[in-house]
């Protein structure tokens, strides 16, 4: 509902709602009229309106008449209007309710996400972590092998070689030679 059919709406609950209070008023004032007529006709029988004044009464209520019935066509007019924004009003707020409701499950549903993204993943990283853990065993296993054979295929060398494959040093009379003497001991 725009903000223009608010006042709209208040304007025409508050005109309808004069409109009823005249009509009461209208009503009283001929009810305490009629009364007092009665009254008078019926305390006194000569009593006999004049006929241009009985006349003049006549006009007076044929036009109250009129006006009556237009007030009423008004308020049935006013009160036809305010059924149907009645109505539209409902018909809002539940579309409101529903769309409150369903907001209110979106945003569960967002707070729920990195969760559920979180799981997902975990899901999808278990059989990769598994086959890390199994690529690093072989690995393991790999490189404890490597070493074996690069042990045994050392020794298989060395036994092979003719001769050890040591430094050669000068002969121990020479004097200058590089390794320290520590006399005779």
């Amino acid at each position: 509902m725009s903000q223009t059919d608010t006042p709209n709406l208040q304007t025409l609950q508050s005109d309808a709602t004069r409109l009823r209070e005249e009509l009461q008023m209208r009503d009283q004032l001929v009810q305490q009229l009629s009364q007092e007529l009665f009254r008078l006709v019926k305390g006194n029988a000569n009593f006999m309106p004049r006929p241009e004044v009985s006349e003049r009464h006549m006009a007076q209520m044929r036009a109250l008449r009129e006006q009556l019935q237009e007030v009423e066509q008004q308020v049935t007019f006013y009160q036809e209007q305010i059924t149907t924004r009645d109505t539209e009003i409902y018909q809002l707020r539940q579309s409101v309710q529903e769309l409150t409701d369903r907001s209110r499950m979106l945003e569960q549903v967002v707070q729920e996400l990195p969760q559920i993204y979180r799981q997902k993943f975990a899901e999808r990283m278990a059989p990769v972590r598994e086959k890390v853990a199994m690529l690093q065993r072989e690995n393991r296993q790999l490189h404890a092998e490597l070493q074996s054979v690069s042990y045994r295929l050392a020794v298989r060398t060395r036994r092979t070689t003719t001769g050890l494959d040591l430094p050669s040093f000068p002969r121990a009379g020479v004097r200058n030679s590089p390794i320290p003497t520590f006399g005779h001991a």
